[in-house]
């Protein structure tokens, strides 16, 4: 069984469009809980395959991918490049690139 939370987590990120990027506080504020930016990982390793999310697009507050290389890195710096977002040395500039959602 699946939260409320969880299931509006997902909502929020299937919204993020192409091109754009949010960070796992900005979905957990969007959600209604500001301080569950680490379910927000939880949700998204979990949830990602089965309900088909943007998952390469939910990046940290830093504006930096957090997974490391060899384990993620790559593919999600590949993914975001494929979709016009600039990644330098793992990090998005989020003044250019953060979905602005509201």
């Amino acid at each position: 069984m699946i939260s409320e939370f969880s299931k509006h987590v997902i909502e929020i990120i299937k919204k993020i469009p192409a091109g754009k990027v949010a960070t796992y506080g900005q979905i957990a504020t969007l959600a209604g809980n500001n301080k569950a930016a680490r379910q927000i990982s939880r949700i998204l390793h979990s949830s990602s395959g089965k309900y088909k999310l943007p998952w390469h697009r939910v990046i940290n507050f830093h504006g930096k991918i957090s997974l490391r290389i060899g384990d993620g890195f790559e593919m999600q710096k590949a993914i975001l490049e494929s979709e016009g977002i600039l990644v330098k040395n793992g990090k998005i500039n989020l003044k250019k690139f953060q979905w602005e959602n509201m």
